[in-house]
């Protein structure tokens, strides 16, 4: 550790970005107070979504300041963290980032960006932002710390192999690849045993040179521990959206994922989701929905249209429509089940990243989605047909077929794209979602 950098990035994260990011907080509650008054079909949001800005924000400034204190790595949503955060690594996830940009809406730039230097149009727009922030230096989360180590785990797609590899020539440092082979049924033994291997053998001695110290079990088993029991609330929390009305809408739901995506494994996202429980969970008790008149409710599937969310869910609630559910925040949740705190931490770790729903056949999905249909009392489903994300889009029409002849639901499959605008259709979606209200009975209010 560089001394002199620790005490730069002590005084620049305690003495001036706590209190700047608690001053924005404030103006944030006011501007939350002021968008939902009486004219809106939307509730107040919850209290937590002010702080929920200012805790993913102090993430990223640390980040400006971090080079030299921690060792860094850039992973993939799916990668085995804990080894990282157990050694010390302060890390970056490029698909959050990417998202962060699309929901500020900064992301064409840095695809165009992209573009120019040859990416095809064809990739996946998470890779495109992402490498376009790379190329120009530019991102709203003010500066990425440079890592000094590249993880990626084939487990939620194999874009991220190839855009991992491009990191890595640009780099110019370490890249470790995790084959986790795809689940068609039931995990098989040797499976486990492959990817336990490539976590023991690969991952953990590049990782502690990287870091240049060795892993200690303690540290390990208290980050699994920390993992669990953030993924564990947020599980409770989706589940509290099966009662009626739901205390939270989908789009909500990708706003307050992101701390288990990107902090997972910190005591600090334990307490976040615990705090937020305690919010939903009164919510719950006291009839407060999240949208005013909730009439109709849907499950949504797939990634998020970033840059469309707030017109999406007021469209939708105007209608009196709220989506309580998706597969891609429930996949966040659904694995705590597997985190056995009594067994080999290497066992366990390869059994949970072997189980992301990406990583499973397409029967394990609609499973899946069939029960949630059922769980949360749902009337109808969207599947957004997401242009850069092909695995997850894959099967959508067999699925969005099974789903009504089983239920005798409407079903729509909306195409779009989670990062480029270039690839969705403001008129084109207001058609299929007009048409679809009339499917649902509420075209008329």
């Amino acid at each position: 550790m560089n001394v002199l950098k620790f005490i730069r990035y002590y005084l620049m994260t305690n003495l001036i970005g706590k209190p700047y990011l608690k001053r924005q907080r404030k103006i944030g509650e006011r501007k939350i107070e002021k968008i939902t008054g009486e004219n809106s079909p939307l509730n107040p949001p919850l209290k937590i979504t002010a702080y929920t800005k200012e805790f993913v924000s102090s993430h990223y400034f640390k980040g400006r300041y971090i080079e030299g204190v921690k060792p860094v790595a850039w992973v993939t949503s799916g990668a085995p963290i804990e080894i990282l955060k157990a050694l010390g690594f302060f890390l970056i996830y490029p698909e959050n980032h990417a998202a962060l940009c699309g929901a500020r809406r900064v992301q064409m730039d840095l695809i165009k960006t992209a573009q120019k230097q040859g990416l095809s149009q064809n990739v996946c727009s998470y890779v495109r932002t992402d490498i376009g922030s790379l190329l120009s230096g530019k991102t709203p989360a003010g500066k990425l710390p440079k890592p000094d180590l590249l993880v990626a785990c084939s487990n939620i797609c194999q874009t991220v192999l190839h855009w991992y590899r491009m990191l890595q020539e640009y780099l110019n440092i370490p890249l470790v690849i995790i084959d986790t082979p795809f689940v068609y049924r039931d995990i098989e033994p040797h499976q486990v045993d492959y990817v336990k291997k490539q976590l023991k053998n690969v991952l953990l001695p590049i990782a502690e040179r990287a870091a240049g110290k060795s892993l200690k079990e303690k540290d390990l088993k208290e980050v699994i521990k920390f993992s669990k029991d953030a993924t564990e609330l947020w599980l409770e929390i989706l589940n509290l959206c099966a009662k009626r009305p739901s205390p939270l809408t989908v789009f909500d739901q990708f706003v307050f994922m992101a701390p288990i995506v990107e902090m997972r494994g910190d005591r600090e996202t334990v307490d976040f989701y615990n705090t937020m429980y305690k919010e939903v969970k009164f919510r719950v008790n006291s009839g407060i929905g999240a949208i005013k008149k909730e009439k109709r409710r849907l499950l949504w599937d797939n990634l998020p249209i970033w840059f469309k969310m707030r017109e999406l869910a007021l469209k939708l609630a105007e209608k009196g429509i709220n989506i309580p559910i998706s597969t891609y925040t429930y996949a966040w949740g659904e694995l705590a089940p597997l985190m056995d705190l009594n067994k080999d931490e290497f066992e366990v770790m390869a059994r949970v990243y072997l189980s992301p729903i990406l990583n499973r056949g397409a029967g394990h999905k609609l499973k899946t989605m069939a029960d949630m249909v059922k769980r949360f009392n749902l009337d109808g489903v969207i599947l957004h047909s997401d242009r850069s994300c092909k695995p997850y889009s894959m099967g959508q029409m067999d699925q969005r077929n099974k789903l009504i002849e089983e239920f005798s639901i409407p079903a729509m499959l909306l195409e779009a794209d989670q990062n480029d605008e270039n690839a969705y259709s403001e008129e084109q979606t207001v058609i299929r979602i007009e048409s679809f209200f009339e499917m649902l009975g509420v075209s008329n209010g």
